[in-house]
């Protein structure tokens, strides 16, 4: 009987026979690995030699190439001359050289090309842009590269189109950021401060920053080869825009949407200034977390939180409250419970004693307090804490401010009094202890607000600032793109317009800096003792105008003296960056002044930018378009995907 294959004897350790043809297809794969392993052995060998003397420079010589430069006889802005030996490959630095200098000459990136008449054209004949405008702080990166590639070749696609095209170069002064550099220069090569500098060599200083830098980026923006029109190409403190910034002020001022008032800012101790949300990094902690501060030579905790007891007036009971910032206690003026928390309903209507001060402290109930969090308990600082500002106002609470510019406690507060904030939470923490009022800390997942700029943590302080009063220019922003008149690409950036302006606060304008648009605010004093001395905090006392004779004249007009009895000092505070930015889209043209520019280039087509400033920018160039011109500045919007780095995929400050 026969056998078949795999059967039987070879399942009992017989051996298969092999065929020649699986016989020859094995010795070939044995040749083939014993001929890589010898040339692996070979590489090996060689690899293991010692490089002979000048070998690898030789080879890096060699791969080196010449890089070829355009060596021509053009003139500055004359035709390129090519009448020479090209080069052997494709050379960027030839091919692009002489070039852009005789487009520019030419003009063939003016609305005026070939004598065109701008002034008589139908709005969908003309397309109008304007610039994002870079930050005069240094130079370029990748998202200034990828926004100038975008807007260029819709600019070029119009202009191909016949249309009478305009695309507005300009730059933005950047106040914060540039002063800041600019002082650090000086400290680092001159060692000397702004303040022993004085403001008006410091603001010159600053323009000799500004001259050498701005220079740079529109050198930068060339050699993009951005078809931009250079001879309209504006600066945010060119004295044009600087009459237009003055004008808007006192316009919105006249329309009372502009405002004095005592509110909380963000403070930075560092800077000595109010800075606005999108100044503020938002660091978030799992828990316990040690953060270096400016100013501290060792790291700082974050992320605990400190339960202590205020002992109950007249009685043997205590309230258990929980802070995350020990050291704000100094202010509190009130301790609060939910009005439906149980635990606490036999302590309405009582009072706390503060352990370190002479101060007697309600016990209110608000609706704001989480019966969750903490001991249900929270201790009330209205001159230091957002929501306990709104519930000090409502409960009529004391605001009592105790950390001062620096960030160093007010003289007020006892034997803390003088100490830096961060020392003084731990010198809180012990006096506490001391006398047995301190329960416990424990982790806390919070977040941190860092000052984007000094890297400070930054202070909630209550200042007298201007502010806009943003509630009925946010109701028009939203209508016009609910309506349809104002197009945002794609749509569902809608959603985050509407979230931020539905949900606006008044925004704060004013900046306690040197660099930028001074305030066109005049405090009055009246040599009259008759009429009594107003103070810093009372808008009364506060004249709006374009010039100190015509400041003078208003106030004598309302106070009913005569001009030689008034005394003016203006305003030491500067504009926030975004209002001249909010008006750049009419500023350029020449506003107020009705302008032929003005009435051909304003409204715009589109506006192109990131998702980032759709609030801050467009939106208040938006809000300002329709309050100051009566249209928008442009009809469409549209976002494109931002570039961040590598190393922290959401730092604006690497790619925008």
């Amino acid at each position: 009987m026969e056998t078949a294959v795999g059967d039987g004897p070879a399942e009992q350790g017989i051996p298969k026979v092999k065929s020649e043809k699986e016989i020859l297809k094995e010795k070939q794969k044995q040749e083939k690995l014993e001929k890589f392993k010898a040339k692996q052995e070979k590489l090996k060998q060689k690899q293991d030699q010692p490089k002979k003397e000048g070998e690898s420079q030789k080879k890096k010589e060699k791969k080196e190439k010449t890089v070829v430069q355009y060596e021509g006889n053009t003139k500055p802005g004359h035709k390129k001359d090519i009448s020479g030996v090209m080069p052997d490959s494709y050379s960027p630095q030839y091919v692009e050289a002489a070039w852009y200098d005789w487009w520019v000459e030419q003009g063939f990136f003016k609305p005026e090309y070939g004598g065109r008449d701008f002034t008589n054209v139908a709005y969908e004949d003309k397309f109008v842009m304007v610039i994002p405008p870079p930050n005069v702080t240094g130079s370029l990166h990748l998202g200034h590269a990828l926004t100038n590639a975008v807007e260029d070749a819709i600019t070029r696609w119009h202009r191909m189109h016949g249309k009478i095209v305009l695309w507005n170069p300009g730059c933005d002064h950047a106040g914060i950021a540039t002063q800041v550099v600019v002082e650090k220069k000086l400290m680092r090569e001159k060692k000397i401060s702004r303040h022993e500098l004085g403001r008006e060599k410091f603001v010159e200083q600053v323009w000799n920053w500004k001259n050498e830098k701005g220079d740079r980026i529109y050198h930068q923006l060339k050699k993009l080869g951005g078809s931009y029109d250079w001879d309209r190409a504006c600066f945010t403190m060119d004295p044009k825009l600087c009459t237009a910034v003055k004008e808007a002020f006192i316009k919105l001022h006249e329309k009372k949407l502009i405002y004095r008032s005592v509110r909380l800012v963000n403070w930075s101790c560092t800077l000595k200034s109010a800075i606005s949300d999108i100044e503020v990094d938002k660091k978030e902690l799992t828990g316990r977390t040690f953060l270096p501060v400016p100013g501290y030579k060792d790291k700082v905790e974050f992320g605990v939180l400190v339960s202590f007891a205020y002992l109950v007036e007249d009685s043997d009971q205590e309230l258990v409250v929980a802070t995350t910032r020990i050291e704000t206690m100094l202010g509190d003026t009130a301790v609060a419970v939910h009005p439906e928390d149980k635990r606490y309903s036999h302590l309405h209507g009582k009072f706390v004693k503060h352990p370190f001060v002479d101060r007697r402290m309600p016990i209110v109930c608000d609706d704001f307090v989480d019966i969750e969090f903490g001991t249900g308990a929270v201790k009330i600082t209205p001159a230091h804490d957002q929501n306990d500002y709104e519930c000090g106002k409502r409960h009529n609470l004391p605001f009592i401010t105790m950390i001062d510019d620096e960030g160093n406690i007010s003289a007020d507060c006892g034997e803390f009094s003088g100490m830096k904030r961060f020392e003084a939470r731990k010198a809180v923490l012990k006096a506490l202890k001391d006398k047995g009022l301190y329960r416990e800390t424990k982790d806390n997942p919070m977040v941190v607000p860092i000052c984007s700029r000094s890297k400070d943590v930054i202070e909630p302080l209550l200042k007298p600032q201007w502010y806009v009063s943003m509630q009925s220019m946010a109701d028009a922003a939203v209508k016009v793109v609910r309506d349809g008149e104002l197009k945002i690409i794609p749509e569902m950036h809608i959603q985050t317009w509407n979230k931020w302006l539905e949900n606006s606060r008044d925004w704060c304008i004013s900046r306690q800096l040197w660099w930028g648009h001074r305030i066109p605010a005049y405090f009055v004093t009246i040599n009259d003792p008759s009429i009594p001395a107003g103070s810093d905090t009372d808008e009364n006392y506060w004249i709006v105008a374009r010039s100190e004779e015509e400041a003078k004249q208003k106030a004598a007009d309302k106070f009913g003296v005569t001009v030689e009895k008034i005394s003016l000092q203006q305003d030491e505070d500067v504009l926030d960056t975004w209002f001249s930015s909010g008006i750049f889209p009419f500023s350029i043209f020449g506003w107020p002044d009705q302008t032929k520019e003005l009435n051909a280039f304003y409204p715009g087509t589109l506006l192109e930018t990131g998702h980032d400033i759709l609030f801050f920018w467009v939106a208040r160039m938006v809000c300002m378009g329709l309050v100051l011109m009566g249209k928008l500045p442009f009809k469409e919007v549209i976002i494109i995907n931002s570039l961040y780095g590598l190393s922290s995929p959401y730092d604006h400050s690497i790619f925008a």
